[in-house]
Formats: C-alpha cells, structure tokens, sequence
C-alpha cells in the first residue's frame, strides 16, 4: 500500500507513537488524518501543524458508542489501532480490575475498532489495518503481566484478523516495538528508540508489504534472536 492520497485514523493519536505516525503520514502525503483521543482538546497542538488535513475526532477505544460514532468518518482506509494503557506489576500483586482495564483497552479495543472499520475499508477496495503491538508479546517480563498478556492477545487477534480479511483485500500489519521514549515509559533508565524512528519505520513497512514490523534496533535484534531460540529470550525478559 501506497501512503500518499490515502485517508488514515489513529486511535491516541495525542501523545507518543500515535503523534508520531499522524506527523509521518503528514510527510508522505496522507490526504487525510483523523486523529483521535479521549480528550479533543489533547489533538490542538497536533492539529496546528496542519489544519488543513488534521482531523480531530474525539474516540474512547473502551466504548462502543464512541467508536460508532466515529465510523462516520467513511472515507477512512489506513486504520492504525495505536491506543494503548500500561501498568506495572507482578501476577501476584496485579489487581484484575487492572487487568480488565488493560484488555479493554489494549484487546477489546482493538477488536472493536476493527469490527466497526471493517465494512468501511472494505468498501474503498485498498485498505489497511495497522495494529501497534510489543515486543512482549513474543516473550513476557514479569513486572508487565497484564500488559503482556494484553499485547499477546491482540498478536493472536491480528492473525485471526488477517487470516479472515485476506478474502476482502485487506492488508494487515502487526508491529512490534521494542522499548520506546514515550510517555508509557517515562521514568524507565534504558535505551529507549525515538517514536519518530518508530513512525518512520512502521510506514516504511506498510509500503513494502512487510506483515510483522519489527521497528527499531531493539526488537530487529531481539526477533532475531527469538527465531533462533525463543526459550532463550524468555529467560533473558524473565530476569528483566
């Protein structure tokens, strides 16, 4: 898939990756951005880059309505399930109303998006689902359980997902960062790529057709290693 004229919605868009691949598409020649979050009034700085073809749209991935009322944005065909919540702790300690927040979100979300979006990019004959997955969705760290079975999840969510819309030719893209300097991990002491690089990375993956996109050094490195030994890695993540 081609970027340039293609109409494209991005769930958090406010902050971090999400910001970032509304600003990369911007530089490829999207024709549009919706660009969603909670909150509108957490897109104006993001919309003032362009007025002209950033849309704010206001999109709570955790209800349904909202994410009804969004589809009326019908002229969508790139659709990048970006939102994401993270909490730290241990399978012991997390409660499962932190858990159930998580899957809402990181899973429920997604599934939800797409459902809806489905019949919408299907009908503009050359769409695309972009799912923004982890790392620890091959191998888990123990501090982030909730979140790795989240990411986990929505990985066997996107080949389902694209196992039954290869029929209706739709392209669908699962990527896999590795530690990113956003928001979600401020405060972490370790080498962290720039959500630039990852933007750049993940529409340079769409328009190569890649299906998984392993966006920064990190998780090239790691995925590498993993197709070797995955038993290796989740003991190498099991002491993180």
């Amino acid at each position: 898939m081609k970027i340039q004229g293609k109409t494209a919605l991005i769930t958090g868009a406010n902050r971090g990756i999400g910001r970032e691949i509304a600003i990369a598409l911007l530089a490829n020649g999207a024709k549009k951005i919706y660009a969603t979050a909670r909150d509108p009034q957490s897109l104006r700085s993001l919309q003032a880059l362009d007025p002209a073809h950033i849309v704010p749209l206001q999109l709570d991935v955790t209800d349904l309505p909202s994410i009804q009322a969004a589809a009326a944005a019908s002229d969508v065909n790139l659709l990048f399930n970006n939102a994401a919540v993270l909490e730290f702790g241990d399978f012991l300690e997390t409660p499962t109303t932190q858990v159930s927040q998580m899957f809402m979100t990181n899973f429920f979300g997604m599934l939800d998006m797409t459902r809806i979006f489905t019949p919408i990019l299907e009908a503009h004959r050359d769409g695309a689902i972009v799912n923004i997955l982890s790392l620890v969705a091959l191998a888990s760290m123990p501090s982030l359980t909730a979140y790795n079975a989240s990411k986990a999840a929505a990985w066997s969510l996107t080949q389902s997902i694209r196992a039954t819309l290869a029929n209706k030719k739709i392209e669908v893209f699962g990527v896999f960062p590795g530690a990113v300097d956003t928001d979600m991990l401020a405060g972490v002491d370790m080498p962290k790529a720039r959500p630039q690089e990852i933007a750049n990375a993940i529409l340079r993956g769409i328009e190569n057709g890649t299906e998984d996109i392993f966006p920064d050094v990190m998780s090239q490195s790691l995925y590498a290693a993993w197709r070797i030994d995955h038993k290796a890695v989740e003991k190498q993540f099991a002491s993180m």
